[in-house]
């Protein structure tokens, strides 16, 4: 039941940093949005920076499960397609993928300012970095690592920034899409350029 119960309030919170941001953010709102006393999201969480640093993993593990897709044994064949459906998956028109980049992106303007949230934010980008890596490494075996990680780091640059501007209404969504795709498409063939070559 206590597991239920932190899952509920990290939803909520997600949803109160996504509408008013994280300096508006106040325990008592996270509590009512959650439907819970006050002194359970403290007696859960401790604190504030406890809620937010809680959050962001909250939002990571949400995000992972919705850019997923589909089952394991299907996305282990083709490393190319599946990356590409991950990335996009990031933009979807539902509102749990809406609040989530949004919060994200609330996080993340917060950090500037906070760098206990932005070392918690390092270390959630870290982990998407070396995922992202990982399977660049399998469509590009022979890249050396160094481009192989400069390459993520610029997708994941790439996904933020679209995602801000679609979220804002700035892009629609099919042309935001398309140009995460193209974005994808230009650092595939970046990384097929820098291939070691094989021993002879």
């Amino acid at each position: 039941m206590g597991a239920d119960r932190r899952t509920v309030i990290l939803r909520g919170a997600a949803r109160v940093i996504a509408r008013h941001g994280v300096r508006g953010l106040r325990v008592s709102e996270v509590a009512a949005e959650a439907g819970v006393s006050t002194a359970l999201v403290y007696y859960h969480f401790k604190d504030r920076a406890g809620i937010l640093r809680r959050t962001l993993e909250f939002i990571s593990d949400r995000a992972e499960r919705y850019t997923a897709g589909h089952p394991r044994r299907e996305r282990d064949s083709d490393p190319r397609r599946d990356l590409e459906r991950s990335l996009l998956l990031e933009f979807q028109d539902r509102p749990d993928v809406r609040e989530n980049s949004t919060a994200w992106g609330e996080l993340q303007a917060t950090a500037v300012f906070d760098p206990e949230l932005r070392e918690a934010l390092t270390e959630a980008r870290q982990i998407w970095i070396g995922e992202l890596t990982h399977t660049l490494g399998r469509i590009e075996p022979t890249a050396p690592a160094p481009a192989l990680t400069e390459s993520a780091e610029r997708l994941t640059a790439t996904l933020e920034g679209l995602s801000t501007r679609w979220l804002s209404e700035l892009l629609p969504l099919g042309h935001a899409r398309e140009l995460m795709r193209d974005a994808l498409a230009v650092e595939l063939a970046h990384l097929a350029r820098r291939t070691t070559p094989h021993s002879l």
